[in-house]
């Protein structure tokens, strides 16, 4: 799955790194909706609601929206850097480090009860390591993908299927 680069990645690369990170992202997603009652997984519902808090002048919740925002974005720069830096260095690990790291930060909120004393900050935690965890692997996958294939939102997966869609129905009238 992540052995191909550039031309050397066929449909069926992407399928499967598609068909497993994907489903890991649902499964965070679900898992964060259920244990801390937030999607953990895009941001472009964070957005909606940082703006609707701050038309409502409730600051605090904008921030924390605002928070959840820049660590999903914190997540995919640190996997950018993270693969610049091994692409240079050691190609071979350059997408090692930010799946290793992604799965330590996804074990360590398995265990964040255990971990975490009991507060009302716990829930915004849990939240925000998960969206720089998701972070990560959009970047990632992204990345190896060279933009094809997107595993934590819907938005740009059926924007891409918009696109593809239309380009097979016009290649269908062509012929």
């Amino acid at each position: 799955m992540f052995r191909h680069k550039g031309k050397g990645r066929t449909y069926s690369h992407n399928l499967k790194l598609a068909s497993i990170l994907s489903c890991v992202a649902g499964l965070v997603n679900i898992t964060g909706v259920l244990a801390v009652s937030t999607l953990t997984t895009n941001v472009t519902g964070h957005f909606a609601y940082f703006s609707e808090q701050l038309f409502l002048r409730n600051f605090k919740m904008a921030s924390i929206y605002l928070l959840y925002i820049l660590f999903f974005l914190s997540g995919a720069f640190v996997s950018g850097l993270i693969m610049e830096w091994a692409s240079r260095h050691r190609p071979h690990t350059s997408y090692i480090i930010p799946l290793s790291l992604e799965m330590m930060i996804m074990l360590l909120t398995s265990f964040s009860s255990e971990i975490l004393p009991n507060t009302p900050s716990v829930p915004i935690i849990i939240s925000s390591a998960l969206l720089f965890a998701m972070g990560l692997q959009n970047a990632l996958v992204t990345r190896v993908s060279q933009s094809v294939v997107r595993t934590t939102h819907l938005t740009g997966l059926f924007t891409d299927l918009g696109i593809e869609l239309s380009q097979f129905f016009s290649s269908i009238k062509r012929k």
